[in-house]
């Protein structure tokens, strides 16, 4: 009886230490993807600014007639 006690303690730990080791990683994790997120809010905003930009330079120039 106390053998299986101490192997149910073991295995309870293993999931503790298993619990806190992935809720460290999702913390992580979700930092890694409000960051992915903010760049790509820049870069949406950038690549819109360059498409009003080019759309002017293309009204720039002369049509072949």
């Amino acid at each position: 009886m106390h053998a299986e006690l101490d192997t149910l303690e073991a295995k309870i730990r293993q999931v503790a230490e298993l619990s806190q080791t992935l809720r460290r990683e999702n913390i992580a994790l979700r930092q890694q993807l409000l960051t992915a997120q903010q760049d790509n809010k820049q870069l949406t905003t950038r690549l819109e600014a360059a498409k009003v930009r080019l759309n002017a330079l293309l009204d720039t120039l002369p049509e072949d007639a």
